[in-house]
């Protein structure tokens, strides 16, 4: 069976064909700047050079006609036609409560995804396009949403409830839903194989640090979610590229008031210009600069550097103590798979607990798609990198939903 997975952002469109008999991708590519003038398209298959195309793309189901006709062009594809493509799964933000697993997209499940388009506003609008362009151009081909929210709806009520009114949850279901639950629930279950425990998770102990432009971490009891640091939102937990993470709510209405500005101004600063960026001065959210800057003496990008470790090793240590002890912790993600001098600084702090890590093992552990157990033999914490794989995960997703 061949899978497409898509990911649609606002203006743009990730996507993976996939053979699911021997789970390898046999090509993955982009549209980008969808909407927009100056519009780009680029395909990768192994073996052969990157195909890139300059092309404006009015909207997204513009976009994935795009993508089926390149992979089933007599040069550039991969596919002799649009009927070799057995499924389509789609990874949605935001499925509320609705939704503890994937599902095949039918009318209801398209209305669910629109009841959560104020909880997910930045995504799930674009989200449902992909998939209803996809179901206009391949008609009869099962399209099956896999949800960011999912895997943490096993998450007990005194994780995911705030202290605020209960008839806010009540009537707008405010709570914590978390998000990455495709990658934490992806390498969490990688961890539990590499432990020698993939078929039984019970009593098994892992917190998942997914650090990127957009990071979070999850405590993963018995192979579950018990917590998570983003919540309604992807604005909450730790500091990220441009999003603030968790700060004092009092900060809000003060510098509302002493700025001017409006609600929606307020959030656009929060989720757009603060993080990574707001510290550097509006500088860069790229963690690689922040490497290179730090290196070379940089004061705001050390310091950029010691808050990210600060609260690695706060969430870390928390979970620990909340799930009664650590059998591992997993760095995946960009920064989390290419960043050796954080795991070391984060493991300095964690020696408490029993983490101690092979330096040697550490360095090799970047930019590569290889999994590593840098941990010294004796530690009584595993420490893992782990290359996440949320496009894979959506694709058995989806092939085992097709297949019931």
């Amino acid at each position: 069976m061949k899978i497409l997975v898509i990911n649609a952002g606002s203006s743009s469109i990730k996507y993976q064909l996939i053979d699911m008999t021997n789970e390898q991708v046999i090509a993955k590519g982009m549209c980008d700047r969808i909407g927009i003038a100056g519009g780009n398209f680029k395909q990768k298959v192994d073996g052969r050079d990157d195909y890139k195309l300059d092309v404006d793309m009015k909207n997204h189901e513009e976009a994935i006609n795009l993508v089926i006709k390149t992979l089933t062009d007599p040069v550039q594809g991969v596919i002799s036609s649009m009927s070799e493509i057995n499924a389509v799964g789609h990874r949605v933000l935001h499925g509320g409560e609705k939704f503890s697993g994937s599902v095949i997209v039918d009318e209801k499940v398209v209305e669910a995804i629109k009841e959560c388009f104020d909880l997910g506003p930045l995504h799930n609008p674009h989200n449902l396009t992909g998939i209803l362009a996809c179901e206009k151009l391949m008609p009869g081909v099962p399209q099956v949403a896999v949800f960011d929210t999912g895997f943490h709806q096993t998450m007990p009520d005194y994780a995911y409830m705030y202290a605020l009114p209960y008839e806010y949850y009540e009537k707008y279901k405010i709570r914590r839903y978390g998000f990455h639950g495709t990658s934490h629930r992806y390498v969490s279950a990688r961890a539990a194989a590499m432990l020698g425990r993939e078929n039984n998770p019970e009593g098994l102990r892992v917190v998942t640090c997914h650090l990127g432009n957009g990071s979070s971490i999850s405590a993963v009891k018995d192979g579950k979610c018990f917590d998570t640091t983003m919540g309604l939102t992807p604005l909450e937990g730790i500091m990220m590229g441009t999003r603030c993470g968790s700060i004092d709510p009092a900060i809000i209405p003060i510098i509302m008031k002493k700025e001017g500005i409006t609600a929606e101004q307020m959030d656009t600063i929060m989720n757009k210009k603060s993080g990574i960026l707001g510290v550097t001065g509006g500088v860069t959210s790229d963690n690689r600069d922040i490497e290179e800057g730090a290196r070379n003496g940089n004061e705001r990008y050390q310091l950029v550097e010691s808050m990210l470790c600060h609260q690695l090793t706060k969430y870390v240590g928390g979970y620990a103590a909340a799930m009664g002890g650590i059998d591992a912790v997993v760095f995946t993600g960009g920064i989390g798979e290419n960043n050796p001098q954080y795991r070391t600084r984060v493991a300095e702090k964690l020696a408490f607990m029993g983490v101690e890590i092979d330096e040697e093992l550490n360095a090799k552990a970047k930019r590569t798609s290889v999994e590593y157990d840098i941990s010294t033999k004796d530690a009584k914490v595993r420490v893992l990198v782990i290359p996440t794989n949320e496009e894979l995960m959506i694709a058995r997703d989806t092939l085992e939903l097709c297949s019931k």
